[in-house]
């Protein structure tokens, strides 16, 4: 039997061939940028939609940043391949911005420069994960990680934590999900998508728990700099000196100095490791473009005025939002202590007539708010459990008040 240009077939004659793989058949489409995608598409068709579904800086680049991509795309040398580790002046300029933020010292052959966190994420996880290995994932999560791991063969094991505990895990509810198949701990501190922080006491806990039971710890730092009402940011790698080698930090230039569409992170990890995944982007993608690596270089090298500048606004911006989402009955929000994210509780909300209709879930609940007031926000399902929803408020000051004044009045309808 000879197969058809679109229908391959398997050893059994009678059944065609998958079009797409069952590996990335099964990897669900990023839900924040599709909100954002989709309130962006109707803001292009007229509608007065308000986004709080992206997670990114309203702010624009500095101009010293992009001032030093203009200055390195006139250059012919980077206007070649470079190495696929990342350019070794950029290498060197993370390792000192590591020890300064982090307190964590490390070499600059350790460091991996990758195209955006996201890819610093999945490499990670490719390099450190057999199949069937499990990762322990404190949920809420950002709707990547098990993406990520899941695709790289490893299978993630959600630890919950509700608003009653500050959606913050306790090292017994990490106990408890071990199994001889755990390998990482996976720890983000500030958190996407509650804002919550680990204080030093909590971190160097579960640091300490993580090296006695000898696992590896992930841990994305990329919110460090977005602290509020003087939570400090601690370091997981700096906290728990006893992780010793088996830690990895995923960090970026996005968040901190509004580059999310520069594509610009890295990992950092033992020689070992670092040589692995360099090894494997030296098949995916090969260097990370040369021009955005240079204006990484000049926004880590440089000073932090721009985001001491882009806290004051989220935080007035914070204060906002909590105040004006906890007016509402039915709505809990805690008020978190970093990134740019509010996770309000709206399990009260469910079940509720609200425009006539009475959503079961926080995505029928969120489709229904975009629907009826135009308001784009990110289901609880895109991060875990279902009855919660995450708005970001990285947005205008006044776009910011329509879009909780509108969620006001629709919610306050309910009953």
């Amino acid at each position: 039997m000879t197969a058809t240009p679109d229908v391959q077939l398997q050893d059994n004659p009678n059944e065609p061939r998958r079009r797409i793989s069952q590996r990335i058949a099964a990897i669900a489409e990023s839900a924040t940028l599709a909100v954002d995608a989709k309130a962006k598409a109707l803001k292009a068709a007229g509608r007065p939609v308000i986004g709080f579904g992206a997670g990114e800086p309203d702010f624009p680049t500095p101009d010293y940043i992009v001032q030093a991509a203009i200055d390195a795309a006139r250059q012919p040398r980077f206007h070649r391949y470079s190495p696929a580790g990342g350019l070794p002046e950029l290498r060197q300029a993370i390792a000192e911005k590591t020890l300064r933020d982090s307190g964590y010292a490390i070499d600059p052959s350790q460091v991996l420069v990758t195209n955006g966190g996201k890819q610093a994420v999945y490499e990670s996880f490719a390099t450190l994960l057999d199949p069937g290995d499990e990762v322990l994932v404190p949920t809420p999560f950002w709707t990547t990680y098990p993406e990520a791991i899941r695709l790289a063969g490893g299978v993630p094991v959600e630890v919950f934590a509700g608003p009653e505990q500050g959606y913050l895990v306790a090292v017994d509810q990490l106990e408890a999900a071990l199994t001889p198949r755990t390998k990482i701990l996976l720890f983000v501190s500030p958190s996407n998508p509650t804002g919550a922080v680990y204080s030093p006491e909590q971190v160097k806990e579960i640091g300490d728990w993580a090296a006695e039971r000898g696992l590896w710890v992930v841990t994305d730092e990329i919110y460090e700099h977005l602290t509020y009402d003087g939570v400090p940011f601690t370091s997981i790698a700096s906290a728990s000196p006893a992780i010793g080698d088996r830690m990895v930090i995923i960090n970026g230039v996005a968040k901190t100095y509004a580059m999310t569409g520069w594509r610009v992170g890295w990992m950092i990890g033992p020689n070992d490791v670092v040589k692995a995944a360099t090894n494997l982007q030296s098949h995916a993608t090969s260097n990370v473009s040369n021009v955005p690596q240079m204006a990484a270089l000049a926004a880590v090298a440089g000073p932090l005025t721009a985001v001491k500048e882009m806290k004051v606004a989220f935080d007035r911006r914070r204060t906002a939002m909590v105040d004006g989402l906890n007016t509402i009955d039915g709505v809990d929000c805690p008020v978190p202590k970093g990134a740019f994210y509010a996770y309000a509780d709206v399990r009260s909300l469910l079940g509720r007539e609200l425009g006539g209709i009475r959503p079961a879930t926080s995505a029928e609940l969120a489709a229904l708010i975009l629907d009826k007031v135009e308001v784009a926000v990110v289901p609880g399902e895109a991060f875990g459990p279902s009855g919660y929803l995450r708005l970001s408020y990285a947005l205008g000051d006044a776009d910011l008040a329509t879009g909780v004044g509108r969620l006001q009045e629709f919610l306050g309808a309910a009953r």
